[in-house]
């Protein structure tokens, strides 16, 4: 809910700091004493379009500030995409207009744009008046509302599951159509490379091979001359009989030294075994060299044109494999006469019947829905002096290129506010007075399934009084107390005696400038107020008697 609201320099009001509770808060004061001052601030902080003729004259800039508390999940999850710092304690919502037309927005003091700043203002509050309207006037929301009513969210899943699922199947068989049409007209070229390559048979790892094989080969008389020269270096007995030598002199040593020459002995042993096998292993190297020019002929061919396929085909060799595999995987799908796309077709189709079962279980869910909305809607309807007006729920289907995962419905709040007239989207309706009262027929019934935490009210009790009055007042505290705060601007004593906090707004001047204030009044200034608005401009104590009487009734209501 609102927990606070600063605002700086707005027209009238240079300074001013509300706190605010839960419940029904009334606002009341002469008019032109600045009511609409407050509900031009609050709809700045939430994002609405900013005007330079707001800024106190004198003035550089404006400032508004709003302070909600807890923070609902929804603003969070959408904060945190934005990597905005957010607690769950308390959100503060910031909005500068300078007076050359600037603006700028902040969240938690993080500067953002105007446009994120409106997104999260139309989750925390909703203002119903002649100037000041969304939310329920905007038709795109209708269909959520109603859905949200009638606790469709089970069948809404259903159907969003199911669409997807349709242009899942959708996307693949346009993929394969795709896939098929390219393929008929490269069919020529694909026959011939696939022939082509599988005559080839390339293998993976392949150009390594024969590079190392062409290496090897192109060095083979190098290779052969090294290797005899380091075989008879290996196998010179000059070098055996030095070993043994040495070896037989230190043994004769190590036994007058009582075998301190033993490690120098066994490290000679071990020399000439290793020397043993190092000669073993260049024999066997030099039996395997064979320089074969007729072979080496070959492994060159088969490289060059390895490579020369790999160009051709703007790859590399050790891909032409997995080419190989894709051209033979084409011919298929093309030697099958395109059997797989009837396959895709039939789930296209198969999905798209799901989708439909599913959607039009939701219409018919939402249709039920709608009646029991319009019931209820009529029944608050003649408390509230709408007693000729009607509501009613439209449902009509959407083209098919406009179905979508919510359905194959448009939903719009339809009124008529006199007998015998058509009835037309609610936002049609002329009178911002009855306008406010439709919103809060539709509200006290919405009041269980929407989470807007602030509702604003402004010219709601416009043309009415007494009875109808009391019934407008008893609305707005029954829904304050069910589901959330309320804000009411009013002119009627009846309303305002329905608040469980109590505002006056007061114009007056101060240093030769005129300013407008607004404070919370006490248990006696909130009869003075009561009785100024049931006697006009004089207070008699009949009009202080019956605004106690009217108090009196309210809390024990």
């Amino acid at each position: 809910m609102l927990a606070r609201l600063s605002i700086r320099d707005v027209v009238l009001i240079e300074k001013l700091d509300l706190d605010f509770a839960d419940g029904l808060c009334a606002f009341t004061g002469e008019t032109g004493a600045g009511k609409s001052i407050l509900l031009d601030s609050l709809a700045l902080a939430m994002g609405a379009r900013s005007d330079s003729g707001l800024v106190r004259r004198g003035a550089k800039q404006l400032s508004v500030s709003a302070e909600f508390s807890p923070v609902l999940p929804e603003i969070k999850a959408l904060l945190d995409e934005q990597a905005i710092d957010c607690d769950d304690d308390s959100l503060f919502l910031r909005r500068i207009v300078s007076a050359d037309g600037k603006s700028r927005a902040f969240i938690n003091d993080q500067s953002v744009s105007a446009a994120l700043l409106r997104q999260v203002g139309d989750y925390l509050v909703e203002i119903h008046g002649q100037f000041a309207t969304h939310g329920l006037l905007n038709s795109a929301t209708h269909r959520g509302i109603l859905d949200a009513y009638g606790r469709l969210e089970s069948l809404t899943a259903a159907c969003a599951c199911a669409f997807d699922a349709w242009q899942s199947k959708i996307a693949e068989k346009q993929a394969a159509q795709d896939a098929f049409a390219k393929a008929q007209a490269e069919e020529d070229f694909i026959r011939h490379s696939a022939e082509e390559l599988s005559a080839f048979a390339p293998r993976e790892g392949e150009e390594k091979e024969l590079a190392d094989r062409r290496a090897l080969m192109m060095n083979g008389e190098k290779l052969a001359e090294g290797l005899n020269t380091a075989r008879q270096a290996l196998t010179n007995e000059e070098i055996e009989r030095s070993l043994r030598t040495a070896q037989r002199q230190l043994e004769n040593l190590s036994r007058l030294t009582d075998g301190k020459y033993d490690v120098i002995i066994d490290t000679l042993a071990r020399a000439e075994n290793e020397l043993n096998e190092a000669a073993s292993a260049v024999e066997s190297e030099c039996d395997q060299i064979e320089f074969d020019p007729r072979e080496q002929e070959q492994v060159e061919d088969r490289l060059y044109a390895l490579r020369s396929l790999a160009r051709k085909h703007q790859t590399e060799p050790d891909a032409l494999p997995a080419l190989l595999a894709d051209f033979e995987a084409k011919l298929s799908a093309l030697d099958k006469g395109g059997d797989d796309l009837i396959t895709l077709e039939k789930a296209v189709e198969q999905a798209r019947v799901a989708y439909l079962t599913a959607a039009r279980t939701l219409s018919e869910a939402r249709k039920q829905t709608a009646e029991k909305l319009d019931a209820a809607v009529k029944a608050e309807l003649p408390p509230l002096k709408l007693e000729r007006a009607t509501f009613k729920t439209q449902i009509d289907m959407l083209p098919e290129s406009l179905w979508g995962a919510d359905g194959l419905d448009k939903v719009t709040f339809t009124a008529a506010t006199n007998a015998g007239t058509d009835a037309a989207p609610i936002n049609k309706i002329a009178s911002g007075g009855e306008l406010a009262r439709f919103m809060l027929a539709l509200k006290v019934n919405l009041a269980t399934s929407e989470n807007i935490p602030t509702l604003v009210f402004d010219e709601v009790d416009a043309a009415i009084g007494g009875a109808t009055a009391s019934a407008v007042g008893e609305r707005l505290a029954r829904l304050a107390r069910e589901n959330c705060q309320v804000l009411v601007i009013t002119h009627s004593p009846q309303v305002a005696s329905f608040g469980a906090h109590h505002f006056r707004v007061e114009k007056g001047e101060t240093d030769g400038k005129t300013i407008t204030t607004v404070r919370e009044l006490t248990d006696s200034e909130r009869r003075e107020e009561i009785a100024r608005m049931l006697s006009g401009a004089e207070i008699t104590d009949a009009s202080r008697a019956a605004a106690v009487e009217l108090l009196k009734n309210r809390m024990n209501a």
